[in-house]
């Protein structure tokens, strides 16, 4: 059974930088693509980030491009998203989720999603 675990996240002043990590189990995902959505209360969840497995190919949204890396770490199964100059407009649930193929930015391609982590960014 494939899951997805998240760890990171927390409390940050408006400037500063925090990651979340996802680390994947269950299977092999070489021919897999991992995407970052997140949720802010009221808001529909958006993709912002996304990256596949073997390749490293990664794609972002506008409004996190130039602040935001995903990174993955092919040893240890695990994902990273770093994210500096955050901004409190970035405060929401950020969710790792999992999906054959390359990356979408659509949330209903992806089948498997992690328990989600909160980022709160204050001003």
């Amino acid at each position: 059974q494939v899951q997805l675990v998240e760890s990171g996240g927390g409390s940050v002043q408006a400037g500063g930088s925090l990651r979340v990590s996802c680390a994947a189990s269950g299977r092999t995902f070489r021919n897999y693509a991992m995407g970052w959505f997140r949720q802010a209360p009221g808001k529909e969840r958006e993709f912002i980030a996304g990256i596949t497995w073997s390749a490293g190919s990664t794609s972002y949204a506008d409004s996190v491009k130039g602040r935001f890396t995903i990174s993955i770490d092919n040893a240890k199964n695990t994902v990273y998203l770093q994210m500096n100059s955050l901004k409190p407009e970035d405060t929401a649930v950020y969710s790792c989720a999992l999906r054959p193929g390359g990356v979408l930015s659509s949330r209903y391609a992806y089948s498997v999603w992690g328990q989600g982590a909160q980022v709160t960014v204050s001003s």
